[in-house]
């Protein structure tokens, strides 16, 4: 592993490019900028990511699978209740995340194909860990027998609309109160 390909360096060009984004936005932000950020040549970025699209793609999985490792933390138990409220937990500190709301408020669009065309590698790292808490919860007895993954996926494209969508409704409903919702959902699903 050469030394710009170290994961401490990784992580310095992903949080320059963070910061070009919160500046910027990701249609202004360019390589070029990223790596001025980051004190290195252009080529030392160029060798790792051919583009701002899959560099974005490596600092939104690293920025959403944390959040949701952080804001989810393992509950005591994995009945339906604590499922829920960790799945809320996790898309309230994405919807309130920075550059969540930077990529909303200036280029929306890039979020299109995670939403309408494919699914991304933060997808695949939620599914996991729901499916993993759900398994964990149908082995005591908490959890309603089925297919884990199958439930995890379920959970995961109702928690993604409230995540993109509920501003759109906040004149009907506040975010507390569509999150208490999605809690309720989450548990009858489950149980």
């Amino acid at each position: 592993m050469s030394p710009s390909t170290t994961p401490d360096r990784i992580d310095e060009y992903l949080d320059a490019a963070r910061a070009c984004i919160l500046d910027v936005g990701i249609r202004r932000t360019t390589l070029t900028d990223v790596a001025r950020r980051a004190g290195v040549a252009r080529m030392t970025l160029y060798r790792r990511w051919p583009d701002m699209q899959t560099l974005m793609g490596d600092l939104m999985t690293r920025e959403w699978v944390q959040l949701a490792t952080t804001a989810g933390a393992t509950p005591a138990r994995f009945g339906p209740q604590e499922i829920a409220e960790s799945v809320v937990r996790t898309i309230s500190a994405i919807r309130e995340n920075a550059l969540f709301q930077k990529i909303v408020s200036v280029d929306p669009e890039f979020l299109l194909p995670y939403l309408l065309v494919r699914r991304g590698r933060t997808h695949d790292a939620i599914v996991q860990a729901i499916a993993a808490a759900v398994e964990l919860g149908q082995r005591d007895g908490l959890v309603r027998a089925g297919d884990a993954r199958v439930f995890a996926v379920g959970i995961i494209v109702a928690a993604q609309s409230l995540v993109v969508s509920a501003q759109i409704m906040s004149d009907l409903a506040d975010q507390d109160t569509l999150n208490g919702e999605l809690v309720t959902m989450i548990q009858r699903y489950l149980a």
